[in-house]
């Protein structure tokens, strides 16, 4: 008995053994991944301060050469050409670096996005649930009609809806437009039958009626 008590015992530590590497490991990610972000930002930073002392200096040169006495203006301005060219050649290098790691900084940004979206997705799955994104269609029963119209689901809300580059607060009276984007969140299976509310004609009052 004690033999398999310690046996059972040895399996359970294992699991939670496991389970906290995963998560000192999930952190360390997270933390390495932040770092990352802040050096890019300071590395942003200083190109900006470069590009803003090339500009000074050159506008500096400029503004010597038209405060020279008249006698001198005679004087061929390839000098001040070549310096304005090798400042603009500067600079575009400059800005290409900034943009090199601006880009950067998004792909670390969306490897924390995708991995916070695959954390949520699986706590949805594990509850039967899941995040829909629906686009109304142009004849769909939803076009016209307020939140408040929508057919009530227990579990099902709405996240957010989102309108040309516009974030809308789903409040009651919001009226539902073509090409309307409506983030769902429930369970999987009233979600299906919420559908075709707002992408077919086919509308899900007659199932709702019947369920009823």
């Amino acid at each position: 008995m004690s033999l398999e008590f310690f046996g059972r015992l040895h399996k359970e530590l294992s699991i939670t053994g496991s389970a906290l590497y995963e998560v000192v490991l999930s952190i360390s990610e997270r933390v390495n991944r932040k770092t990352q972000i802040i050096r890019l930002h300071w590395h942003a930073s200083g190109v900006l301060q470069r590009i803003d002392a090339v500009t000074a200096e050159v506008g500096r040169q400029v503004v010597d050469h038209v405060d020279r006495p008249f006698s001198n203006q005679n004087q061929p301005d390839s000098a001040l050409d070549t310096t304005v060219s090798r400042a603009a050649a500067r600079v575009q290098e400059l800005k290409r670096s900034l943009t090199q790691i601006d880009g950067q900084i998004r792909e670390l940004k969306l490897e924390a996005i995708h991995e916070d979206s695959l954390r949520l997705q699986h706590d949805l799955t594990v509850r039967s649930a899941k995040i829909e994104r629906l686009t109304v269609t142009r004849h769909a029963a939803a076009v016209g009609q307020a939140i408040s119209a929508m057919p009530r689901l227990s579990s099902v809300h709405i996240a957010s809806v989102l309108r040309g580059p516009f974030l809308l607060a789903p409040s009651e009276g919001l009226i539902f437009r073509t090409d309307d984007i409506v983030v769902l969140i429930g369970v999987e299976s009233e979600l299906d039958r919420l559908v075709t509310w707002f992408t077919s004609q086919r509308t899900v009052n007659a199932a709702t009626t019947t369920s009823a």
